[in-house]
């Protein structure tokens, strides 16, 4: 299996620490691949996802996996050990895949923001307004659910989180998510130690140039 692969995208990042937890990061080849969202799309990507996004899991028997969550579940069930991350039925796969659901949707909501921001006219107020708005409630969300991230068995959800708040950390370092939620902020240091995440990073090898960001959070 081969994975289009960057070390800038959380979402990329999702699939990486679910490899480490399974002990397969060895049976996967991973592509170096650059996704771009304003002007051509990266024709390598663009082959195998029309959509333009990695991460593609490229499988020898069959059409490209597409999408994070479908890649994770997809390994989990290719590997043994997998439905402890992804569990295949019940309540408890269900609580995962809401984690999941908010996790992504806070990743989608940080990079969308940063989109705006750093266009040629610094952004519409509406719009960043919005996702601002939509992002503080995804915190708040995530911050409910605190103790029951540490209590449950980690998974899939509990990954996509912490993908969520890389980023966060990544792109928005002065957003101040830590001060206005001590109690996530308690459970993704706990998290933070796990090799999997540790061994994970996220990391701009390209270089960029832009306006800071001024979120806060």
């Amino acid at each position: 299996m081969k994975l289009l692969w960057s070390p800038r995208s959380p979402f990329v990042r999702k699939v990486m620490i679910l490899l480490h937890e399974l002990d397969q990061v060895q049976s996967v080849e991973l592509i170096r691949a650059v996704a771009t969202p304003r002007g051509v799309p990266n024709p390598e990507i663009m082959a195998h996802n029309p959509l333009g996004r990695i991460p593609v899991l490229l499988v020898p028997d069959g059409e490209p996996i597409l999408d994070s969550a479908l890649i994770c579940e997809f390994l989990a069930r290719h590997f043994a050990g997998g439905d402890a991350l992804v569990p295949s039925s019940g309540p408890v796969r269900r609580t995962q895949m809401r984690w999941q659901a908010l996790g992504d949707g806070l990743t989608e909501n940080l990079l969308l923001y940063r989109i705006e921001k750093t266009g040629a006219s610094g952004g519409d107020p509406e719009r960043l307004a919005s996702l601002g708005a939509k992002i503080r409630a995804c915190f708040s969300a995530l911050a409910k659910s605190a103790d029951k991230l540490e209590r449950a068995p980690f998974g899939i959800g509990q990954i996509a989180v912490i993908c969520a708040l890389g980023q966060a950390d990544f792109r928005f370092p002065d957003s101040g998510w830590r001060a206005g939620y001590p109690g996530l902020a308690t459970w993704e240091r706990q998290v933070a130690g796990r090799p999997s995440v540790k061994a994970t990073g996220v990391k701009d090898d390209l270089a960029e140039t832009g306006p800071s960001m001024d979120l806060k959070i």
